[in-house]
């Protein structure tokens, strides 16, 4: 309501008129107070203001002159503002807003969807639900951080001009608010998930039980009349049991890695901790409150009422960033995945470490195992090609498919070869993890070091994978052309690779699309074995009765032992086969032409391609099309999925790389003087003649 001037805004004010209006009424103050550039024709901002106060500010402070000045405008605006917060259930906001009703993420999520999809209404009884239709600007809590105190004061007895700081009308709200808080902080800390996760020695003393004693104490203090200091240790008391409380639930997450963590079990920690910071908010009003009644000096209670409003703004600005906060359905993802999200990562960096070479024997032993998982992927090509002779609908053609590459990929986890495309998406957190503490000199060297080592692996997989998938290809090729006398990839099919990989085709985007697939699985492996950890399956397996029974003590700690070491492998391996195989298939059921393209497979099948046409095909321009674009498919699967889980592993651990200058020029000094240390182990020291 911008084009309202300030005159009818005034007259607009009813003390008479029908709650809703009223409401509608407040909502037309702010919006007016927002509009941009200078007041309206005919009014000027105050004489004192300075230029470089935001423009609400100066509306504010126009506002409350106008209305100080007139008797008739001061009692309307006055006497509409009594009317409001007599009918409004303050606790509403005080105590609820900003809080998931329930102790979950998902419930949270619908109610923030609702929230953004539904209209409010200002016809209402609780200010919890008309406070965020006030403030709808993303300023808005900028603009009133910026207001000074005095100005609060003055708008404070503009508002209430009978209510005095020892009144119910400030107090009583405030105080059944804590108590009500302090009984859900009590119930989320004492939940069965999270006192399994507390350390026991932080609750020792009980302090969820005595968080709702000590705000029931100041709450029979506030109703009995205690006199201000006997309160303001009363305060002093709940805030001790706070901060012990606050304690035990940040020991959670020193005790995730024995036994996981949920997004919920995220999300209740979260919301103590946010409810422990609004009773802080609400105690600090109440404390400068009684500081500025309890003290005889008038220069200090003057002193004390200042801090007051200090004290008031800050409790308004939070609440306006939590209506903020509550509109935002990525902030609530980016907030509360945060912790699992380094949970995942860590546990992949934990696997990253062991694809990262450092010296030549490293190396020598990276080039043997992807050469064997090379040689088990050219028989996954052949494989994929005799699944494609099969007449099947396409759903059930890419789950043959997926299966076939789940299969391999597994063979090639428990051989313990190497499959390089796999590499990135462990070693990124490794690499983020490198990063906590860059601060000088040798650290940044140290990243180097390890940003060449990386390098020399991907190279040393890349190399053995193509190296192993070629020849056995070829060899298949060959002996089928001497034992049946034709090949097992046809020309037909032959003619397909020759088509579908050529580089002025698709092809490099189906690789990077590839390079996420590759990132969701290290995804979905750290997902699953946090899965395994929280719900204790290991433990399930050595000691349920049944299992047991079944296998013997002995046989079953072993299991035990065994899945709690490869699930995240398996994991990791099976949903990239199925994803490589599926996606395809249900990308062409909604009309999305997707492909896979992975760098060994593609190497498979052009191999068999040349096997089918034979020597003839390297006179092809389609041939040398199809082979330059290999190591360009190569190149994508392996740096988008390392950048998407570097990324991913630099936001969990909330880092921001502020010295990229100095790695940047690092590693640029490093490929002058070196540039062979990223392609090729450094030699190993002599041993002592």
């Amino acid at each position: 309501m911008a084009h309202w001037d300030l005159s009818a805004l005034l007259n607009a004010a009813d003390p008479r008129a029908p709650a809703a209006e009223q409401h509608l009424w407040l909502v037309r103050w702010l919006q007016w107070l927002r509009s941009p550039g200078p007041v309206s024709a005919g009014e000027s901002p105050a004489e004192a203001a300075d230029p470089s106060t935001p423009w609400p500010i100066r509306r504010l402070r126009l506002f409350i002159d106008v209305a100080e000045r007139h008797d008739e405008h001061r009692q309307r605006v006055s006497g509409l503002w009594r009317a409001v917060f007599s009918r409004l259930d303050a606790t509403g906001l005080l105590a609820d807003f900003g809080f998931a009703p329930r102790h979950g993420f998902v419930s949270e999520f619908a109610e923030r969807l609702r929230l953004a999809s539904l209209p409010g209404t200002p016809q209402t009884t609780d200010l919890g639900a008309l406070f965020p239709q006030l403030f709808t600007g993303p300023d808005d809590a900028a603009w009133i951080a910026a207001i000074d105190d005095a100005t609060v004061s003055r708008l404070l007895a503009l508002v209430l001009p009978e209510a005095t700081p020892g009144e119910e009308a400030w107090r009583g709200p405030m105080v059944e608010s804590i108590q009500l808080l302090a009984s859900q902080i009590r119930a989320s800390g004492l939940s069965g998930p999270m006192r399994l996760r507390m350390d026991q020695a932080r609750l020792a003393d009980r302090p969820f039980h005595q968080v709702v004693q000590a705000a029931e104490a100041l709450r029979a203090g506030h109703r009995s009349g205690d006199d201000g200091p006997a309160r303001l240790q009363q305060a002093a008391y709940l805030r001790a049991v706070l901060d012990a409380c606050r304690d035990a639930a940040a020991s959670v997450r020193d005790h995730l890695d024995e036994h996981g963590v949920s997004v919920d079990l995220v999300f209740q920690v979260e919301q103590l901790a946010e409810r422990g910071e609004r009773i802080d908010a609400l105690l600090a009003c109440l404390v400068s409150d009684l500081a500025a009644t309890a003290s005889v000096e008038p220069q200090a209670a003057e002193a004390g009422a200042r801090h007051g409003a200090a004290e008031m703004r800050h409790l308004v600005v939070g609440l306006v960033r939590c209506t903020t906060e509550r509109r935002s359905l990525s902030g609530l993802f980016r907030r509360h995945y945060a912790l699992l999200a380094r949970k995942v990562t860590e546990r992949s960096a934990e696997t990253g470490e062991h694809y990262i070479t450092r010296n030549r024997t490293e190396y020598r032993a990276m080039l043997v195992q992807a050469g064997g998982g090379g040689a088990v992927i050219g028989f996954t090509a052949l494989a994929k090609f005799a699944l494609g002779a099969i007449a099947m609908s396409a759903f059930w053609s890419g789950f043959a498919a997926g299966a076939n590459y789940a299969a391999s990929f597994v063979l090639i986890y428990l051989l313990h070869w190497a499959v390089a495309t796999k590499q990135p998406a462990m070693t990124a957190p490794a690499m983020a993890a490198k990063l906590e503490n860059v601060a000088d000199d040798a650290a940044v060297e140290g990243f180097v070091d390890e940003v060449a080592n990386l390098l020399r692996s991907q190279v040393a997989g890349i190399v053995g994978n193509l190296g192993g998938v070629i020849p056995v290809v070829l060899l298949a090729q060959g002996l089928a052309w001497w034992v049946l006398g034709a090949p097992l990839v046809g020309e037909k099919s032959a003619h397909y690779v020759l088509h579908s990989l050529h580089l002025l085709g698709p092809t490099l985007l189906f690789a990077a699309f590839t390079g996420v697939l590759l990132f969701a699985s290290s995804l979905i492996a750290g997902w699953v074995e946090n899965w395994f950890v929280f719900h204790r399956l290991d433990s399930a397996i050595a000691w349920n009765p049944r299992i047991r029974d079944r296998l013997g003590p002995q046989r079953a700690a072993r299991w035990a032992a065994w899945w709690r070491q490869h699930i995240s492998g398996l994991a990791a391996n099976i949903s990239l086969g199925f994803m490589l195989g599926v996606v395809p298939a249900l990308g062409a059921f909604f009309g999305l032409p997707v492909e896979v393209r992975h760098v060994t497979l593609a190497m498979g099948q052009l191999a068999a391609a040349l096997g089918a046409l034979g020597p003839d095909l390297l006179k092809q321009p389609d041939f040398w099309w199809c082979l330059a674009a290999v190591p360009l498919v190569g190149v994508l699967n392996l740096s988008v999925s390392f950048w998407l889980a570097f990324k991913l592993a630099l936001a969990s651990r909330g880092l921001r790389v502020t010295d990229r200058g100095r790695l940047y020029a690092a590693l640029r000094r490093r490929w002058r003087t070196a540039p062979l240390s990223f392609l090729l182990p450094p030699a190993e020291p002599r041993p002592p003649a």
